[in-house]
């Protein structure tokens, strides 16, 4: 997994609750400018494996970020995110990530994606990345932002940055797919990015308000 961001001195420790590397790489990225250092699940061997199992992002972002506060006693980042598809009537949803089977790969869900949209026309394609960010702190308060971005399913992928369905999800001012997007024009695009611009406002008084307790 991507290593932590050094940790600054006097500056406030959050840590981020996943194992996708992309993802910790961009949140790094969204967050960079703010006087915060992101800790990752590597330097927390043995974390507990929370399950995904609750029918909303938000249900599922609360779950992984109160459950890993209380085991590492560290102020915890989640994000569920997903995309949901109009034509298939807003699945694969909360089970993006495991949309052809619990042990297949983002190429995999690609794949059974585009089978099923092989006979929908452009105009009826339209689809949205949906993410939901929830910071716990170990004492059990919480913070809670989402984002949408609204776009369309290309008829095969394209690109060959990011992660997930990055590929086969265009936007539609520039006609590219966010695997094609560079990734600067993506983090101010994304789903992820307007749900972190939501949480900003608030979160370093959260932080200062929970501070961070587990090992350093």
């Amino acid at each position: 997994m991507t290593r932590s961001q050094p940790v600054r001195e006097r500056h406030p420790r959050l840590l981020v609750a996943t194992s996708n590397v992309g993802k910790f790489r961009e949140l790094c990225d969204l967050l960079c400018d703010l006087p915060i250092a992101l800790r990752s699940l590597e330097d927390f061997p043995g974390a507990p494996t929370v399950p995904e199992d609750a029918a909303a992002f938000e249900d599922n972002a609360l779950a992984k970020a109160t459950t890993i506060a209380r085991w590492s006693r560290c102020t915890t980042l989640a994000d569920d995110s997903g995309l949901e598809v109009d034509a298939l009537h807003g699945a694969p949803g909360v089970l993006s990530a495991r949309f052809a089977g619990a042990n297949q790969d983002s190429a995999a869900n690609i794949e059974k994606l585009l089978r099923l949209l092989r006979d929908v026309p452009p105009a009826q394609r339209t689809a949205r990345f949906r993410c939901v960010i929830a910071i716990a702190a170990p004492g059990g308060a919480t913070l809670v932002a989402d984002g949408t971005c609204e776009g369309r399913i290309a008829d095969v992928p394209r690109g060959d940055h990011g992660f997930g369905y990055d590929p086969v999800f265009l936007d539609p001012e520039s006609g590219q797919t966010f695997a094609e997007l560079p990734a600067a024009l993506k983090n101010r695009l994304s789903h992820r990015a307007r749900a972190c611009a939501r949480l900003r406002p608030q979160l370093l008084e959260f932080l200062s308000v929970h501070p961070w307790k587990g090992a350093s």
